[in-house]
């Protein structure tokens, strides 16, 4: 709205993200601001030097992740948010991580079953990112036919798996080791 031509502006997002309140930006984000392929932690009560574990994750997932990491008052986890996936910012994400010194895994979770998400494509460009000693893994639903379960109880114990996953076990996909 700000060019001087009109072009249309497009949002995919699930209803849910619509009435949310903490999905909502100032309208300066919209005037003045930009559009950033990498969102960094933005809690400031993390301290960058106590990070044992970074999330990476993109979409509404991370709204159910920052209220779980509040729920289990974790202070030692960061959340990152990817928010273009191709091409893959690859300096703003290392110059994320380079903010954690002491993390040593780094956890890619997303909400839809594992082949329909984001994760094969971009697993190779998080783990290009990662240096000595730190860890890559995956938490999220299985592979699956189809893109949801088709029932709310058993999409809610999945999601209920896979934050707990998130916070809690590691199972290594790849090390980084020189």
């Amino acid at each position: 709205m700000i060019r001087p031509f009109r072009k249309p502006l497009v949002i995919l997002t699930p209803k849910s993200l619509l009435r949310n309140k903490d999905a909502g930006s100032p309208l300066t984000d919209f005037s003045k601001g930009g559009f950033h392929t990498v969102i960094g932690e933005v809690d400031e009560k993390i301290d960058p030097k106590k990070v044992k574990r970074i999330i990476a994750c993109s979409g509404k997932i991370y709204y159910d992740l920052v209220n779980a990491r509040k729920e289990r008052a974790q202070t030692d986890t960061a959340i990152i948010r990817i928010e273009q996936l191709y091409p893959f910012p690859h300096k703003s994400f290392i110059g994320e991580l380079k903010k954690f010194p002491n993390f040593t895994e780094l956890m890619w979770t997303q909400d839809e079953p594992q082949n329909q998400g984001a994760w094969f494509q971009i697993q190779h460009n998080i783990f290009e990112s990662l240096e000595a000693g730190q860890k890559l893994a995956y938490a999220g639903r299985p592979a699956s036919a189809s893109p949801a379960v088709g029932y709310y109880d058993k999409h809610y114990a999945q999601l209920k798996a896979l934050i707990d996953t998130a916070f809690t076990r590691v199972t290594t996909v790849w090390s980084y080791f020189f």
